[in-house]
C-alpha cells in the first residue's frame, strides 16, 4: 500500500512538472529553507494548465492512504531515504546521494535544509533533455508486457500523484481526490 501511495505521489509529482517547462515556485522556500511552501505551483506551461499543489494538505491532513495521518515525506521525495528502503518499493530504486543513510521527515527538515536531497527533475527531465544526476532518464518495465517506460517527470508524476488518488478512490470511501481520469480537476487554465 505505502508502495502504490508513495509512487502515486511521485506521479502527481511528475505530473505536475509535465508538458512544457515544469517550474516549481520556489520563492517562499528561499525564505525560510527548514520549511516546505504551503502550495506550489507546477506545470505552468502545460496545454490543460497549471496545477496547485497544496504541500500543507498532504502533509498536515489525514491524507495517507488509510486516512490515518499526513502523508509521510518518501511517498513522495522517493529518494530521500536509503537505497535499501527504496528498493523495497519497486519500480522504486534511487537514493539521493546514492550513500544517503537518513530517511526524510519534517523533524529532519527542519534541523537539515539539505534533506530533501535531489528535486524530481534532477533525475526525472522532461522529454529530450538530459537529467542532471544520472545518465539518462530512468526507465521502468510496464506492468503489462515487455515495453520500457521513460519516467519523464510528466510520467513520474502522473504515475505517482494519479497513483495514489486512484488507489485511495479505491480502498477509501470518505474521500473524492481528483483521479488519473480526472485532468482537469488538478489542471487549472488561468483566465486570459
Amino acid at each position: 500500500m505505502k508502495l502504490v501511495l508513495t509512487f502515486a505521489i511521485v506521479i502527481v509529482a511528475a505530473a505536475a512538472f509535465s508538458s512544457g517547462t515544469s517550474s516549481l515556485s520556489f520563492d517562499a522556500l528561499a525564505q525560510d529553507p527548514k520549511k516546505p511552501q504551503d502550495t506550489y505551483t507546477l506545470s505552468r506551461e502545460s496545454k490543460l494548465g497549471q496545477v496547485a499543489f497544496s504541500h500543507l494538505n498532504h502533509t498536515g491532513k489525514n491524507r495517507n492512504s488509510e486516512g490515518t495521518g499526513p502523508s509521510e515525506c518518501i511517498e513522495c521525495h522517493h529518494t530521500a531515504q536509503p537505497a535499501a528502503e527504496a528498493a523495497k518499493h519497486p519500480p522504486l530504486k534511487t537514493a539521493w546521494p546514492a550513500d544517503r543513510t537518513t530517511t526524510l521527515t519534517a523533524e529532519l527538515l527542519a534541523t537539515d535544509p539539505n534533506a530533501a536531497g535531489a528535486v524530481c527533475r534532477d533525475c526525472h527531465a522532461r522529454a529530450g533533455e538530459k537529467p542532471k544526476l544520472l545518465p539518462e532518464i530512468p526507465q521502468i518495465k510496464l506492468e503489462v508486457g515487455t515495453e520500457l517506460l521513460a519516467l519523464t517527470n510528466q510520467q513520474a508524476y502522473h504515475r505517482n500523484c494519479a497513483g495514489c488518488h486512484d488507489q485511495i478512490v479505491k480502498t477509501r470511501a470518505d474521500v473524492t481526490p481528483p483521479t488519473s481520469k480526472k485532468c482537469t480537476a488538478c489542471h487549472k487554465r488561468s483566465a486570459a
